[in-house]
C-alpha cells in the first residue's frame, strides 16, 4: 500500500478504527493514499453481486462513496470536521461477472471549506471502465 508521506499520521488514525463499516462488509481494499487520488479494489463475490450473478450498481456506488468520502476525510487538517455525502450519480457503463475484481480510483475535482467534489472510476480488471461517479461532500462538524 502506498501512502503519501504527509498523510501517514492521520492513515495511522484511520487503520486503526476500532469499528467496522460498510468497505469492510464489502471487501474493500485500499491500495493508495495521496491528496491528489485514493484507489481501492473491491471483489466482485456474493456481497456484491445482484441476483444474476453480476456486479450490483449499488456496490459500485458504494466504493465510490466511499472513496471519495475516506479521500475527502484526508484533506481536512481541522480534527473537529468530517465529511458527509450530500449527493452522488453513477453511470453503470459494463458489467463484471462473478468473481472478478474491480479498481476503483477516486479524485478530487473541488475542494472547499464547506463542499468537497470528487470524481471516481471503476475500472474492471482489464482496465476497461465499469462505472463512473461524482460525489458531493459536505464538510460538518464532528459530532
Amino acid at each position: 500500500m502506498f501512502i503519501e508521506e504527509s498523510l501517514k499520521e492521520k492513515a495511522d488514525l484511520y487503520f486503526s478504527f476500532k469499528h467496522k463499516h460498510m468497505g469492510h462488509a464489502l471487501g474493500i481494499e485500499i491500495e493508495h493514499v495521496a491528496k491528489d487520488k485514493l484507489v481501492a479494489t473491491m471483489p466482485v463475490n456474493e456481497n456484491t453481486v445482484q441476483p444474476f450473478g453480476i456486479l450490483h450498481g449499488g456496490a459500485s456506488v458504494a466504493l465510490a462513496e466511499t472513496l471519495c468520502s475516506i479521500g475527502g476525510w484526508f484533506l481536512l487538517d481541522n480534527k473537529d470536521k468530517v465529511v458527509v455525502g450530500l449527493e452522488i450519480n453513477a453511470n453503470h457503463i459494463r458489467s463484471v461477472k462473478m468473481g472478478g475484481q474491480v479498481t476503483g480510483t477516486a479524485e478530487p475535482i473541488h475542494v472547499g471549506q464547506k463542499i468537497q467534489v470528487w470524481e471516481c472510476e471503476i475500472r474492471d480488471a482489464k482496465n476497461k471502465l465499469v462505472c463512473s461517479s461524482r460525489c458531493t461532500l459536505a464538510v460538518i462538524n464532528k459530532s
